[in-house]
């Protein structure tokens, strides 16, 4: 830390009690109170250098008593009068960053003018802060610091807005582009960016500084002062990253508890161990943060997000601050984890284990986002599903996140149904290409609550779409006790629809690829390049089939809605078994699968015919990936 003395003379001062003493040999005749210190000084030095100081002891010369002058303003205290007065008797002192900004307000209080003397005080600080302080970042952090203690004095000065200034113009700068380093940290430099040992160049260069190494250092600050640099740096178009990444990091260091498992370095600047604070200031610490934090998604932490927010919650901050940073969670839900959903139930009821609610509005808040940007539209999510399209919109994301909280969720014995079902249906329908997700929750519900009457178990299970259950699914939910039977019957008849599907386009190809002309035959094509040819045929072939497939299922689709019509209108029980069996799909005939052509006269045949076709479509299924 950079520093100027000043001054000539030995200290002459010394400290008894709460007194100091000028020990020049001469009586002292006048006495300075500043707060519970007193000094015993000479009234020449004093009136020689500050104005105030000379009209207070012309007022107090003729009074009998001792001329005892009370000083309660003093800015800075005792520990800056002490320096002004050294600085009176030509005393040597030295000015650093750490006492300048006192030393300063203290003289402009006492009016040490070049008025009265000239190379006075004032002239002095101001000196040392424009040309040393001001030039460096560490010394301007320095002294911002101590301006929370005469913050009037150093807003009246000017100072505060001198600090935050340099410091802004250095941070917006990128450091790579000057040759020394922003950080004064590390091993003394040459101009050149080489390291320097003793004075001696050893030509090793420091590795370039990155955006954030300025982070650190101003978390040192008071809320207050972070809050204006950060406008400040805003005011020059520093970019929105780069502010939130300075606010993440200023959160994690003074809101405990935040990020518990991971440790922040302080290899920075020096700072004195801080109390932890209060449950007020953390409380008004977040809400700052809110406002202060860019809109722009993706710009924040999601995970960072959802501390701040269980963190609000737990300290109970305003309604206005929780609803703001679900809005923004729900911005980039799509973004989340599993774990950052999981926000345990802060109420002092403790209906539920985890807070369902908040979760259901910040997918609210999602959805309506969705929305606005022009999300996905049902068909274009039918279209890329068919297609195979390996990549996942947000809302597909967010849809299959939801199932796994789903089913984090459903062993809460306290979690209502009407809860569980308002949260799974806000989803639209085309959101889940699959409902194997949904279904295991469900399942994790009705295990975990066996209470539930029938007709509740059907009105959970109405949530699910049999047609978008995997084969596995299927699998399991045909064996499943807890379903109603209602339900397993669709699932039966939706496993063989879907065997029966896959074994159609099976064979489809299959006749493609046996039949008399090869796929590589046909007209010649003029010029060279029959391999290539060849391709374009094979290709135009398989793109015949594949549209004939879709043909197919869509036909499949009909049947399969106008079926399930019938078996709304049918009776529930084992009674109503065999109609059911006789009314619908086993008996369907199919001009492609004719060889699997068969009826099903109670539930165990249904499941034995559905285990025989599942390795004959697995075995098809192969054959048609090789081939595409």
């Amino acid at each position: 830390m950079a520093c100027v003395k000043l001054g000539a003379k030995t200290d002459a001062f010394r400290r008894q009690g709460q007194a100091w003493f000028c020990t020049t040999g001469l009586p002292s005749d006048v006495t300075m109170e500043v707060g519970e210190i007193s000094f015993h000084l000479h009234k020449f030095p004093l009136l020689s250098k500050s104005g105030l100081l000379e009209k207070l002891i012309g007022e107090k010369s003729d009074e009998e008593d001792g001329c005892i002058i009370k000083l309660p303003d003093v800015p800075g205290g005792a520990k800056a009068f002490e320096l002004v007065a050294k600085f009176c008797y030509g005393v040597k002192l030295e000015l650093t960053a750490s006492n300048v900004v006192y030393v300063r307000c203290a003289a402009e209080h006492l009016q040490m003018t070049e008025e009265i003397a000239e190379g006075n005080l004032i002239a002095q600080t101001e000196t040392f802060l424009n040309q040393v302080v001001l030039r460096s970042w560490k010394d301007s952090i320095k002294a911002l610091q101590t301006c929370d203690d005469v913050l009037p004095h150093a807003e009246d000065l000017h100072i505060v807005k001198r600090c935050i200034d340099c410091l802004a113009i250095k941070a917006c700068t990128d450091p790579n582009l000057l040759g020394w380093p922003m950080r004064e940290h590390g091993p003394m430099q040459s101009p050149g960016g080489s390291v320097l040992w003793n004075g001696i160049s050893t030509g090793a260069r420091l590795r370039n500084s990155s955006t954030d190494w300025w982070y650190e250092d101003v978390s040192s600050l008071s809320l207050p002062m972070y809050r204006r640099l950060i406008s400040v740096m805003e005011s020059r178009g520093i970019r929105e990253e780069i502010v939130a990444g300075s606010l993440t990091f200023y959160a994690k260091m003074r809101l405990p508890g935040l990020n518990r498992r991971q440790s922040i370095s302080t290899t920075g600047i020096h700072r004195e161990p801080k109390a932890a604070p209060s449950e007020e200031e953390q409380k008004h610490l977040i809400e700052e943060l809110d406002r202060l934090l860019p809109l722009q998604k993706g710009v924040t932490s999601t995970k960072l997000l959802f501390g701040l927010l269980r963190t609000a919650m737990i300290l109970q901050a305003s309604p206005y601050c929780l609803s703001n940073l679900e809005r923004r969670i729900g911005m980039q839900l799509d973004q989340a984890s599993l774990e950052d959903l999981l926000i345990p139930s802060f109420s002092g009821s403790m209906e539920t284990l985890y807070n369902v609610d908040c979760i259901h509005r910040i997918l609210e808040h999602f959805l309506a986002m969705d929305q606005m940007t022009g999300g996905v539209s049902p068909g274009l999510a039918d279209d890329e599903q068919l297609l195979g399209s390996p990549s996942l919109t947000p809302i597909t994301v967010v849809a299959k996140l939801i199932d796994g909280y789903l089913a984090e969720v459903a062993p809460d014995v306290n979690l209502k149904l009407r809860k569980f079902q308002s949260l799974a249906a806000a989803l639209p329908e085309f959101a889940r290409p699959l409902d194997d997700g949904l279904y295991r929750a469900i399942d994790i519900y009705l295990k975990a609550h066996p209470w539930l009457t029938e007709s509740e178990r059907e009105e959970l299970c109405r949530l699910m779409d049999c047609q978008k259950l995997s084969l596995e699914a299927c699998t399991h939910a045909a064996q499943n006790e807890r379903l109603p039977l209602r339900v397993v019957v669709q699932v039966l008849f939706f496993e063989q629809l879907q065997l029966r599907t896959s074994i159609a386009g099976c064979l489809l190809v299959s006749d493609n690829l046996d039949g008399s002309r090869p796929l590589g035959s046909g007209l010649p094509l003029s010029g060279e390049g029959g391999g290539w040819a060849s391709a374009v045929r094979e290709n135009q072939v398989l793109k015949v089939g594949m549209d004939s497939m879709r043909m197919r299922v869509s036909e499949l689709e009909k049947e399969c809605s106008s079926m399930r019509e019938e078996i709304e209108k049918l009776a529930l029980g084992r009674k109503g078994w065999s109609p059911i069996q006789r009314k619908f799909g086993f008996n369907m005939k199919s001009q492609m699968c004719s060889a699997q052509e068969g009826s099903v006269s109670d539930e165990k045949n249904a499941v034995e015919k559905v285990e025989k076709l599942q390795p004959k479509a697995m075995k098809h299924k192969k054959q048609l990936s090789l081939n595409e």
